[in-house]
């Protein structure tokens, strides 16, 4: 039971410690994210597409369709 105390004490300390975002902070990295998020979905959408295109050019368009 006194780990489990200890545990919590030092939990509580280090969670004092510390520092939470700004608003404005949080808004640019929430920004950053979903930009960044959107450009990586583009890529792999271009990337899936041009796959997509080579393998039925090398095994022929009879794959489900």
């Amino acid at each position: 039971m006194q780990k489990i105390k200890k545990y919590l004490k030092e939990t509580i300390a280090e969670l004092r410690k510390m520092t939470w975002p700004t608003k404005d902070e949080l808004i640019g990295s929430t920004i950053i994210t979903v930009v960044v998020s959107l450009i990586v979905s583009i890529f792999i959408g271009f990337v899936d597409r041009i796959l997509t295109l080579i393998i039925r050019t090398i095994f022929g368009g009879g794959m489900g369709g």
